[in-house]
């Protein structure tokens, strides 16, 4: 058995804070205790994990997350990426369909759930809602989600015709599944990356307005609770979009949204200083956006952190801000964000940063995580909430672009479990 000694637990769903000892015999949590309580029986080669001044939590779920395989391996591949995860205290996380092939066929996706079987964490994979991400013709819902796929999504690709999404959220409604939705409306972009506005001037790129997130928000939020689907808007940038689901969202129960940590810590100025390190879709936007999207996760309008992992390599990213390819990786970082930006300063408690990180997330997916109780899985994450430490340009990701390198933040990952084994330990797995 694995016991963990004089932790601070604090487990959203329980709405538990307090001091204990929990004992993992297998996969499951065999006991909690009170601290050295006399019921505990410890036998001689037991392993135990002093956690004391430390906090102990469900092991954190990603919604959102690119490993890059099959098709693009020079950037990510699963084992990496797994191996991030367990780095950033993630036992579960759940992969986007824009690989290459698509995930839009069952061939690709059997090779996937098999590669995600011997991996330390739980690698789960959505499937593509359109053919070939063309926005033209839905996937073979029904046989894919029978094969595994957790939920669909066109990440990356916003879904033009406003029949085809209308029809996917019906089947999805049947199917009892997520649609995950990347709204970026390609018809008012001038270029990827960078908000448009002084920073995309100084640059020297047109940039994507805010409006163009607005309007695909507006109309997959009006579908959704037409047809009673549950939805997912990823990636919030916008302080008005964060607006309409807030509205949207007092109308029906199935409306759901998703912040990265770039977009609650960072502004379109990062651009200037950290240049196609800071290029992400939907851009970094205005303090007042960064202001609105905290003030969503504060008011439960925004249900879920999200990392959107996004790898490339250093040649791709040291291109210009018109080559270079957006996005950033996030899963090492991602915990320490949300203390440093949303707890420290006291906009969210712990419990309920991590209810965002971990109890929410799971019910999204009906996922048995999220959560620690006698009888439950042995996913974990132990960590120290006020040690100090800056980001380096060395990850357990195969990639390194991202923009916090040489950021001092505030919490760090000490041990990672899952299916009650130590995947991680103090940066060594």
């Amino acid at each position: 058995m694995l016991w963990i000694k004089n932790g601070r637990l604090v487990d959203p769903k329980s709405q538990t804070d307090r001091v204990c000892d929990i004992c993992i015999e297998r996969d499951r949590i065999a006991g909690i205790f009170a601290p050295g309580g006399a019921d505990q029986k410890h036998r001689e080669e037991d392993r135990m994990i002093d956690a004391q001044g430390l906090v102990v939590a469900p092991g954190l779920i990603d919604v959102h997350v690119h490993f890059r395989e099959p098709g693009f391996t020079y950037k990510e591949d699963i084992e990496t990426g797994a191996a991030a995860a367990a780095a950033g205290g993630y036992t579960t996380v759940i992969c986007m369909a824009n690989t290459k092939p698509v995930v839009d066929n069952e061939e690709t996706l059997s090779y996937l759930r098999e590669r995600a079987k011997d991996m330390p964490v739980h690698v789960l994979n959505t499937a593509a809602i359109t053919k070939g991400f063309k926005g033209e013709e839905l996937t073979d819902m029904i046989g894919l989600k029978a094969l595994g796929a957790v939920g669909f999504t066109d990440d990356g690709v916003p879904i033009k015709d406003t029949a085809i999404v209308m029809e996917a959220m019906k089947m999805a409604k049947a199917l009892n599944v997520p649609l995950s939705f990347h709204e970026e409306d390609p018809a008012l972009i001038g270029s990827f990356g960078v908000n448009q506005g002084p920073v995309s001037a100084a640059v020297g790129v047109e940039g994507a307005p805010a409006v163009a997130e607005d309007v695909l928000v507006a109309r997959d939020c009006a579908l959704a609770l037409s047809t009673g689907a549950e939805i997912d808007i990823q990636h919030i940038s916008s302080g008005t979009s964060v607006a309409i689901v807030r509205a949207m969202k007092a109308l029906g129960k199935n409306i759901h949204a998703e912040a990265t940590p770039q977009h609650f810590s960072l502004t379109e100025e990062a651009v200037l200083e950290k240049g196609t390190l800071a290029r992400v879709n939907p851009p970094l936007r205005t303090e007042a956006d960064r202001l609105a999207i905290i003030e969503g996760l504060k008011d439960d309008t925004i249900d879920y952190i999200a990392t959107d992992h996004a790898p490339h390599s250093r040649e791709e990213k040291e291109k210009d801000m018109k080559s270079a390819p957006s996005g950033m990786i996030g899963l090492e970082t991602a915990l320490a964000l949300g203390i440093t930006h949303l707890v420290k300063p006291g906009h969210l408690s712990l419990s309920h940063f991590l209810e965002k990180l971990t109890v929410n997330p799971a019910a999204l997916y009906h996922l048995d995580a999220g959560h620690v109780a006698v009888g439950g899985k042995a996913d974990l994450v132990i960590f120290s909430e006020d040690e100090t430490w800056t980001v380096g340009e060395s990850f357990k990701s195969k990639a390194s672009n991202s923009p916090f390198i040489g950021d001092t933040l505030q919490g760090k990952v000490k041990f990672t479990i899952c299916d009650g084994k130590i995947v991680y330990s103090n940066g060594k797995f």
